[in-house]
């Protein structure tokens, strides 16, 4: 049994995190909720035991290893440095391989959990070309490998296709059927496990209830989480600067592939592909992980170099007809998990919104009196506004994510690209996002791309769905479908 009593944990100087009263039996299984902001992430670092208690009684010497988005953050860090040196061998940086051999000398082990959740095909990839998705199951076998006695595991779900979901639900139970405590933190309340059997609410950087999952659940503090009224009506968004309004000729398709094909090696990504998104046209786009949504994207926003191979129009330019790839992201939009991974900056929130006016990572710029009044009227929508001094790498990842989002939004562009934009938002952060893109969708001229393994996270108003189909060779078909919503 492991017992937390009054418990306060420093997260920063004048910071804390407080754990009144939690008991983990020998053999638990539980949920976390909360609000983004709330401290998810801090508690699962204080039960993990890589926080200073400051006072009051916690397990000692507790085998647990987590499994979230800073983990990854860190990794990919790690391996950014790696790969910038100046030893040849070094430049593809780590593999999958290479990190479970690091955890595990059992090769039996690691085999049958990359079968299991189907990531034996990435074995030996460079971590920095896996997807989204594909990186979360790359850090859930590394835990899995080491045998805790307690996982803990933040969010684990977010960025998992549909059936890498089930898998991982199905590896969960048994995990716990082994004798391993479990305690997963969930964004969505469809994600808490039927084996669940306990439940613990965190608001304001404290562990507020915990107890039997039907009890918590019950609870009117619980029907907070998805009380939609107290979000703001979406009227009006704040106005684009004078000087950064897109005159780009909206008569044009924005994308036009012909024959487009993308491979690295042996391996096709994308096959003789052909689609055009059409003057105010906006599409989905999805399928399961590591199918080549992200590698298509690539190709839209300029930052994929196989683009001057192929036949590729850009807001009617051909690709490599001599434009810069800031003629192309001068038009667009974009947030993504490897995007967030990106941001590695530390600078003010505010700074960070302020950056979407210039396209940049950071500000270089003065952005003037206007533009930082604008920056104000978005963090006050979100309810970050005394967050605007604060440090971009002191939130948590779901209000990071928010603000990347309002980042893509400002200039409201010709074309936004949403890859994953809702990973890691609580529900009442989704309906946020959802009636911001679906308030420009009706009202401005922005096109939407958007990407989501949660087909109910798509904003109403996308009428065309483009679709990666699993074949059965590791190749995807490409289903395109027009006016079917």
């Amino acid at each position: 049994m492991l017992e937390w009593k009054n418990c306060t944990y420093q997260i920063a100087k004048n910071l804390n995190f407080n754990i009144k009263n939690l008991t983990l039996a020998d053999h638990s299984f539980s949920t976390f909720v909360g609000f983004n902001g709330s401290g998810k992430t801090v508690f699962t670092k204080a039960i993990c035991g890589e926080l200073d208690l400051l006072i009051g009684k916690a397990p000692e010497n507790v085998h647990s290893c987590y499994v979230s988005f800073e983990k990854q953050m860190e990794l990919f860090e790690e391996d950014f440095e790696r790969r910038n040196t100046d030893v040849e061998a070094d430049l593809i940086g780590f593999t999958p391989n290479e990190i479970f051999k690091n955890v595990s000398d059992d090769e039996a082990e690691i085999s049958r959990l990359c079968k299991f959740l189907k990531f034996d095909y990435a074995l030996d990839r460079s971590i920095h070309l896996l997807s989204s998705g594909e990186g979360r199951k790359m850090l859930i076998i590394e835990a899995l490998l080491k045998k805790p006695q307690l996982l803990v595991l933040d969010a684990p779900f977010d960025g998992l296709d549909v059936k890498t979901r089930n898998d991982l639900q199905d590896l969960l139970l048994e995990i716990y059927n082994t004798g391993i405590s479990i305690a997963v933190v969930v964004n969505r309340f469809d994600e808490i496990h039927e084996a669940c059997t306990d439940i613990g609410l965190i608001m304001s950087l404290e562990l507020v209830k915990y107890g039997p999952k039907d009890e918590i659940l019950a609870d009117s503090t619980v029907h907070q989480l998805t009380h939609y009224e107290q979000l703001p009506k979406i009227c009006t968004l704040p106005r684009v600067p004078d000087d950064c309004v897109d005159s780009l000729d909206r008569s044009k398709a924005i994308v036009e592939m012909h024959d487009v094909v993308v491979q690295y090696g042996d391996h096709v990504i994308l096959n003789k592909l052909n689609w055009t998104v059409g003057p105010y046209e906006h599409w989905q786009i999805c399928g399961p992980n590591g199918c080549g949504k992200s590698t298509l994207l690539s190709l839209v926003t300029g930052d994929n170099p196989q683009g001057y191979a192929n036949d590729l129009y850009l807001f009617g330019i051909k690709r490599g007809s001599g434009e810069s790839i800031w003629d192309i992201k001068k038009h667009i939009g974009y947030v993504s998990p490897s995007f967030h991974l990106d941001y590695r900056i530390s600078t003010p929130v505010i700074n960070v919104i302020l950056s979407g006016y210039f396209d940049s990572i950071g500000l270089y710029e003065q952005p003037g009196d206007e533009k930082i009044s604008l920056a104000m009227k978005w963090l006050k929508l979100l309810g970050l506004q005394d967050a605007a001094k604060s440090s971009f790498k002191s939130l948590s990842f779901g209000q990071q994510r928010l603000i990347l989002i309002v980042r893509a939004l400002v200039k409201q562009p010709p074309l936004l690209i949403l890859d994953e934009p809702l990973q890691g938002l609580d529900s009442m952060s989704r309906e946020l996002v959802r009636r911001f893109i679906e308030y420009l969708m009706k009202n401005g001229d922005t096109q939407i791309l958007f990407v989501s393994h949660h087909a109910e996270d798509a904003p109403n108003g996308i009428r065309n769905r483009l679709e990666f189909i699993d074949n059965g060779t590791r190749t995807f078909d490409v289903k395109i479908e027009k006016n079917v919503f």
